[in-house]
């Protein structure tokens, strides 16, 4: 986060103060979060003073950021609310998709290709991202609640009710895009979740889940986020220690230096890869965490509880470290890294495109993260690796499912292989440019991705629609039979009642 001068000695350029405006307002924002869930409960005023309030926090550290460049949150907003509001719900949703998305490239390609390119200029993108989401998500949630359309069972609890009343004010609709919790880092979150928050019924449902139970009876108290607030904290200042401290010592643009590459083993240039990736990825526990301590301390993110009647604060949580650094598959990695985007491409993407929704969603997500090349080749490489990913696993991993020793044997090596392959795809991701990357995938000999094509090739897997088929098939003949068992019972029982009336 520091830029480092000729001596040494750290000093702060544009970014750097950029960065500190970032922390700065992230601090004030939780410390106001805290205000807002003891001074502003649900209980103690009305949910409009809530919209307003968290609205104009939120355009408060925006311009402080941003300065004017915050109005584009404006702007985009206003476009697709027009939509929402006049456009024929038949495509609405559509319409608020390319008009929010297409904002967004346009703001993109003129602050990296316009003002500067890698160089100082407010990044106002980055906010604009998780406000396309929300917009998008909503858009299609009020299509589906409409329409009565239901894509998953999951999505079902995410759709809108069909009633006019339900459809969001200008003030709610602001409110859920811009509020002082997500505004500068997310994460999104679904718009009945946000309003359920506001207007103080985010507890009412789960209370009757589980495991909230004390002598028999349901609690009713608030369950306090206190706990998981600390646990966060602690974990942000230990991933911003650890970036601070070993980012510098292990910069992924080594992997491409001439010398290094000449003079290195390349057993120890995949090592080097793996910690240069290891020290990059505490910068976004760290953004990602705080995120969501600032929604929990507010009140927002309850989503249940545990077993042991201990409240889970984690409805929006962004990723789960510890899944994420032992993960055995590629999508294991992509499920826990930045889940909610993750559930956003779901939602909008890959459950509704008919052809080739792996490829489709990777594109989005290569759109969504802006138009530096370096991101369409991370995500033009994950296509192939995930496609490899799942052939290897079809075909390869019920062999090692025949005991315990051997299924640690494959967990070990897909463990080292999912990690190999994550830093190899993301490298682009970080470089940015396509000379730097290429001559990164030159280095090593395209390897990996020569792996990919043979194993696609070589073991190939039913597509997608043949295996939800076969799914819903075995399901539904599991469903006979156990009607079939409970014809027979009813059967049996019938003829025993009958002899019994006859004795």
């Amino acid at each position: 986060y520091l830029m480092t001068s000729g001596t040494g000695a750290p000093s702060l350029g544009p970014k750097g103060f950029l960065t500190v405006n970032f922390v700065v307002c992230q601090l004030f924002a939780l410390l106001t979060a805290f205000w807002f869930r003891l001074y502003l409960h649900p209980s103690k005023t009305s949910p409009f003073i809530r919209h307003v309030v968290a609205t104009l926090l939120g355009f408060y550290l925006a311009l402080f950021c941003f300065g004017w460049y915050a109005l584009h949150f404006l702007v985009q907003s206003g476009l697709t609310y027009s939509i929402m509001m006049f456009a024929g719900l038949e495509h609405m949703h559509k319409l608020c998709f390319i008009v929010a998305l297409g904002y967004l490239s346009f703001c993109q390609i003129t602050r990296v290709y316009v003002f500067d390119y890698g160089m100082y200029s407010a990044d106002f993108t980055g906010p604009m991202m998780v406000i396309t989401q929300k917009i998008t998500s909503l858009a299609f949630e009020i299509h589906d609640g409409e329409t009565r359309v239901s894509i998953s069972v999951s999505h079902l609890f995410l759709v809108l009710s069909s009633s006019p009343r339900r459809m969001p004010s200008l003030l709610e609709y602001l409110s859920y895009n811009c509020n002082f919790m997500g505004i500068l880092a997310g994460p999104t979150c679904s718009y009945n979740d946000y309003m359920a928050f506001i207007e103080g019924t985010a507890y009412q449902p789960r209370h009757l889940e589980t495991n909230g139970k004390e002598n028999g009876k349901y609690k009713h108290t608030e369950p306090s986020p206190k706990n998981d607030i600390i646990s966060k904290l602690c974990t942000c200042a230990i991933s911003l220690a650890i970036f601070l401290s070993v980012s510098k010592l292990c910069p992924v643009e080594r992997s491409i230096d001439d010398k290094f590459i000449a003079s290195t083993p390349f057993i120890l240039q995949v090592l080097y890869l793996y910690l240069s990736m290891l020290a990059t990825r505490p910068k976004y526990y760290f953004i990602w965490t705080l995120s969501d301590a600032i929604n929990n301390a507010a009140g927002f993110g309850f989503n249940g509880y545990n077993k042991d009647g201990s409240p889970r604060w984690d409805l929006i949580s962004n990723l789960r470290i510890l899944d994420i650094e032992f993960a055995t598959s590629f999508k294991m990695f992509l499920d826990n890294w930045n889940i909610q985007t993750a559930l956003w491409l779901k939602r909008v993407c890959y459950e509704r495109c008919p052809i080739n929704p792996t490829a489709a969603t990777f594109l989005l997500s290569a759109m969504w993260h802006g138009v530096y090349p370096g991101y369409y080749l991370t995500f033009l490489t994950g296509i192939s690796m995930t496609m490899a990913a799942r052939a290897l696993r079809h075909n390869i991993r019920p062999y090692f499912l025949g005991s315990t020793t051997h299924r640690s044997i494959y967990d070990v090596i897909t463990w080292a292989g999912t990690q190999i392959a994550i830093c190899y795809t993301v490298v682009p991701f970080v470089l940015l440019a396509v000379g730097p990357s290429l001559k990164f995938y030159r280095s090593w000999y395209y390897c990996i991705h020569i792996a990919c094509l043979v194993l696609v090739i070589a073991l190939p897997v039913k597509p997608r629609h043949i295996r939800i088929k076969e799914e819903q098939q075995q399901q539904n003949s599991l469903q006979g039979g156990l009607t079939e068992d409970h014809n027979s019972h009813s059967i049996t029982d019938n003829n025993c009642n009958q002899k019994h009336k006859a004795t």
